[in-house]
């Protein structure tokens, strides 16, 4: 049994603004657990998120080899890179997985998010010219033979009923952005009724600190963090994944 140490926000009295924290612990087998593994690339146009990046690889790469080893299915999304994938066995697994249908999508309300990356969010000074340098997922992280290789939500989602899967964990980049807003992330599942967790020790965030609300790059990502356990999903520690 996989044991999970989870954080979230309660608000105990609606229509005030006050928030607590609220840790509780979540057992979940882990044979029916995925690990999603979200646009962590070998290249990003911003030079510091590019840096942060690789810092976030490191540790992950051994949360993913302690996950795997207790029966936790991996399943790689680099969007915009599945040409790169195309005929390898982990890309066929996603893409043979039977099509299920998922639910009509709930709606659920949300504020605006507590930071403002109408720039892009790049914290290099100057900063770095936007584009898709992005060719595949980092080499940093080792894509076993047992794993899945998908960028599509319905294929996300036609894996886990194939495999009985009940609990999504999702890590890597950008909790803003891509971890909040791709089809196979915690917006879309959420929505679809998926059980989803944030490893928030394994994300980032494309923030820059010249932008309201003017506080440090890590202060940025936790508010985002905190946005997240009020309105979306739980949050949990990689060190869960590794005991």
């Amino acid at each position: 049994m996989l044991y999970l140490n989870l954080r979230t926000r309660a608000q105990p009295f609606k229509g005030s603004d006050l928030w607590r924290e609220i840790t509780f612990s979540h057992a979940v087998p882990a044979e029916e657990t995925a690990v999603l593994i979200c646009d962590m690339w070998d290249r990003h146009w911003c030079q510091s998120a590019m840096r942060r990046g690789a810092e976030v690889a490191a540790r992950m790469q051994t949360v993913l080899d302690a996950a795997r080893a207790r029966g936790v299915t991996i399943i790689h999304a680099p969007s915009d890179t599945m040409d790169f994938y195309q005929g390898t066995l982990q890309r066929q697994r996603a893409q043979a997985a039977p099509a299920v249908a998922p639910p009509e999508p709930r709606e659920i309300p949300e504020p605006p998010p507590p930071i403002d990356d109408a720039d892009g969010g790049c914290d290099d000074e100057p900063q770095c010219s936007q584009g898709r340098p992005w060719t595949r997922q980092t080499p940093d992280l080792r894509l076993a033979e047992e794993d899945y290789v998908t960028d599509d939500g319905r294929e996300v989602y036609n894996v886990m009923q194939d495999r009985g899967l009940s609990t999504l964990i999702i890590m890597g980049v950008h909790t803003n952005m891509c971890v909040l807003g791709r089809s196979f992330a915690i917006r879309q599942m959420t929505r679809w009724g998926v059980p989803i967790i944030l490893a928030r020790d394994l994300t980032d965030t494309m923030y820059n600190p010249r932008m309201r609300p003017f506080v440090p790059h890590e202060q940025g990502t936790e508010l985002v963090i905190e946005h997240i356990e009020k309105y979306w999903c739980p949050s949990m520690l990689s060190d869960d994944l590794l005991r």
